[in-house]
């Protein structure tokens, strides 16, 4: 009997699989390997034979074509293992409300966490669905588990039904996706797909060609340091410098004052002492022309704090992180178009959107690889307040098997 992609989804979110941006290695955390382990024994165990672990952590798999027809092109479907670093994802202990009948989700282990209808509207549109969560003292872990739980369930539609016809389907599940290096060590000639699908939106129906472009932004400031006491006239606090840096920020340009297609700049860390201080941004927008916009005025602000310190120095260093997918996907716009009909044939009304963040799919379609994100169904990610509900799940799970039907019929 085929396993439900909720039983799916409850034992892989109780692993472990936090990334870790200060860590240098890829997979940044070998915790992530675990789950990467499981799923391989569970692939081996639909009979997906050539299911592999690589050493960067990454699971590679491939679904055989099982039509007569060769010009079928090959799709990768992909999601990522890693949880966010935002907030506890060990521990995580799921609960199910089954058939949710509206109102507030008081959530058992830390009660005054609480999922609010007035703050998560789309409950209204789950009455009658079992609804996923954590008990409020950890993520949940949708994010993206929900997306693997979700291919590996359509996996093991295809092998158990082989009347249902697809050409060649790669799976790749990846790791660090949480902390931007999600696909830094792919290879993507031995993925050998035309163009892949990333299970990784939020909202039942949502297809997204857009994201985000995004670079990370880091100043390092040199104070003067000197004894306190003796300091009249001299010190120049690198930590109050970095302050005032901060403290000229535009607040209409912050991610909690910003939405729709407004881009922000949020500073992430802030660490130093007397003599040195260190700022860490991440600078978000839909256009190159809004992030270099950005970027320039940030420099201009820091410019003109450093000018009040004559005697302090510092340095301004941009590093790119991802691109809009758009770019490339509107070269290819059947990879979107097929997605919409895949979702209204599983039942639903597709909702196009644009991604405020950045999935493996961004950085994928300048790799080569152009990619769309489908929804997998989670909400509130990156919170103690993160849910999924089963119904919107088996969708998702619909939606890949009819995206894959589509393929196959029109070629």
């Amino acid at each position: 009997m085929a396993t439900s992609v909720t039983d799916r989804f409850l034992r892989y979110v109780v692993i472990d699989t936090q990334s870790d941006a200060k860590s240098p290695t890829q997979p940044s955390t070998e915790k992530q390997k675990d789950l990467g382990r499981l799923l391989v024994e569970e692939l081996h165990e639909i009979g997906i034979s050539d299911a592999h672990l690589d050493e960067h952590g990454y699971v590679y798999a491939t679904i055989p074509a099982n039509t007569h027809k060769n010009n079928v092109p090959v799709i990768c479907f992909c999601a990522h293992m890693d949880t966010a670093p935002d907030f506890s994802g060990t521990g995580v202990k799921p609960q199910i409300v089954r058939n949710y009948q509206g109102g507030d989700i008081r959530l058992p282990g830390d009660p005054s966490q609480i999922i609010r209808v007035a703050d998560h509207p789309v409950l209204k549109d789950m009455t009658g669905h079992d609804i996923v969560t954590s008990d409020g003292t950890t993520l949940l872990g949708a994010d993206d588990k929900a997306g693997i739980a979700e291919i590996m369930a359509a996996a093991e539609f295809f092998v158990n039904n082989p009347e249902v016809k697809h050409g060649a389907i790669r799976i790749l599940f990846t790791t660090d996706e949480e902390i931007g290096r999600g696909v830094d060590k792919v290879d993507l000639t031995k993925l050998g797909a035309d163009f892949g699908y990333t299970m990784d939106g939020s909202a039942a129906g949502t297809i997204e060609d857009e994201s985000f472009s995004a670079d990370a932004v880091e100043i390092a400031i040199r104070g003067v340091a000197i004894h306190p006491g003796y300091a009249y006239g001299k010190m120049e606090n690198a930590v109050r410098i970095a302050g005032d840096i901060v403290a000229r920020l535009p607040r209409d340009m912050a991610p909690e004052t910003t939405k729709g297609r407004d881009g922000f700049i949020h500073p992430t860390g802030m660490s130093g002492v007397m003599e040195k201080a260190a700022l860490s941004f991440i600078i978000r927008d839909f256009t190159e022309e809004g992030l270099k916009q950005k970027e320039a005025l940030l420099e201009s602000i820091t410019r003109q704090v450093m000018e009040n310190y004559p005697g302090s120095t510092y340095t301004f260093t941009v590093k790119e992180q991802y691109r809009n997918m758009k770019v490339v996907l509107d070269q290819r716009p059947e990879i979107v178009e097929y997605a919409v009909e895949a979702i209204r044939r599983a039942g639903m009304e597709p909702q196009r959107s644009s991604i405020r963040g950045g999935t493996d799919g961004s950085r994928l379609s300048f790799m080569g690889l152009p990619c769309a994100n489908i929804f997998a169904g989670g909400h509130a990610f990156h919170s103690p307040l993160e849910f999924v509900s089963s119904q919107d799940m088996e969708k998702a799970v619909a939606t890949i098997v009819e995206l894959a039907k589509l393929w196959e019929e029109r070629a």
